[in-house]
């Protein structure tokens, strides 16, 4: 077999597992967690600034109609992957569990990387100018500044419609989970 064919299938494995396998990783996350108060305050503020960062995201995100490329997307491709490893590490954190810190940087590592590069490939045959707004925005951690500008402006339609009320729902269930474990 080839070793391209061997990433593709790959990636493929990892897009299809990514959501199952994080409902399992909230599940040990769940058994496991031993939040301080502490710990609770810190990590709970991380993960809503990564809630924030997701919804900012969204509210640009029209899902193969147009190429989101203003608000958070002027400054990385993958705001909302970005959101999500705030989310995870702020609730690793507030769970005050070194192993379940690493079990989730262990899962970040092994899934996102190869899911994204499939969604870049996909944008890449989707949106001719892909390309050049990639050549100009890093695929992860942000730039300064933005490195597009536009009439782009955050619509809660798009934000209803990608449906990111459900992270802000998963949010406030693993803080209640927490704060009623610190009881």
């Amino acid at each position: 077999m080839r070793e391209g064919s061997v990433a593709k299938r790959y990636a493929e494995l990892a897009a299809r597992w990514r959501v199952p396998s994080g409902f399992l990783l909230a599940v040990v996350f769940a058994i496991y967690s031993q939040p301080r108060r502490e710990s609770l305050a810190a990590g709970a503020l991380l993960a809503l600034a990564g809630l924030l960062l997701r919804a900012w995201a969204t509210g640009h995100l029209a899902k193969n109609e147009a190429l989101a490329t203003t608000g958070p997307f002027a400054y990385t491709r993958n705001p909302l992957y970005l959101g999500t490893l705030a989310i995870a590490a702020g609730f690793a954190l507030a769970a005050w569990n070194p192993w379940l810190a690493w079990l989730f940087l262990l899962y970040f590592a092994l899934l996102y990387p190869p899911v994204i590069g499939e969604e870049e490939s996909h944008l890449r045959k989707l949106f001719p100018g892909y390309a050049g707004y990639a050549a100009r925005v890093p695929r992860f951690l942000p730039r300064l500044s933005a490195a597009e500008s536009g009439a782009g402006q955050f619509r809660w339609s798009l934000y209803r419609r990608n449906r990111e009320y459900q992270a802000l729902a998963g949010y406030l269930a693993a803080t209640a989970w927490l704060v009623e474990k610190l009881r």
